[in-house]
């Protein structure tokens, strides 16, 4: 019983993806970390928000507002993160089994010619699966952005709240401030 050539080539593809699954394994576990860091963060930086006067911290409602937006998205974003990581996972489960079958297949010869159509789906499902992963990984991208622009225009509009009167004067005669201050 001689192996066959063509579907032992073929198990490249699967170890390839198997490949790329680890990589975004590993990747998306690193954001999931630093998501849970950051809630880690805010949630104290909220509760020490919360026992302040308005008089004491400048732009107190905007600061409390802002925390808790952003403890909002990182919800979010672990989700996002977790489920890709749970899609991720199966698809590197399935290009594994993929592997296996495609094996199992080229090892029995033209006994194993009935079972070719399992490597194969094997390996669209995994492939759907991490296709799938990875438009998670873009939806928690654009949350990670808009929290970004919205750190940003707070920043902005506590740069304006403490900037001096001339300074403020010349940034604005530049329009610079214009399509932040809306």
């Amino acid at each position: 019983m001689n192996p066959d050539p063509s579907v032992l080539g073929a198990m490249i593809t699967p170890a390839v993806l198997i490949s790329a699954c680890g990589a975004l394994i590993l990747s998306t576990s690193v954001r999931l970390g630093r998501v849970v860091d950051r809630v880690r963060a805010l949630s104290d930086r909220f509760e020490e928000l919360s026992m302040k006067d308005a008089g004491e911290v400048a732009l107190l409602a905007d600061r409390l507002e802002l925390t808790f937006t952003q403890l909002d998205w990182l919800t979010s974003r672990a989700r996002h993160l977790q489920r890709a990581m749970t899609t991720f996972y199966l698809a590197l489960g399935l290009f594994v089994a993929t592997t296996v079958t495609l094996g199992f297949v080229g090892l029995t010869g033209r006994a194993g010619k009935a079972f070719q159509w399992i490597p194969v789906v094997f390996g669209m499902v995994g492939a759907a699966l991490l296709f799938v992963g990875t438009i998670l990984l873009a939806f928690e991208a654009t949350l990670a952005l808009r929290s970004v622009h919205s750190e940003m225009d707070f920043l902005w509009k506590l740069g304006l709240h403490h900037a001096p009167d001339p300074l403020r004067q010349r940034i604005a005669s530049r329009g610079f401030f214009r399509s932040r201050n809306r």
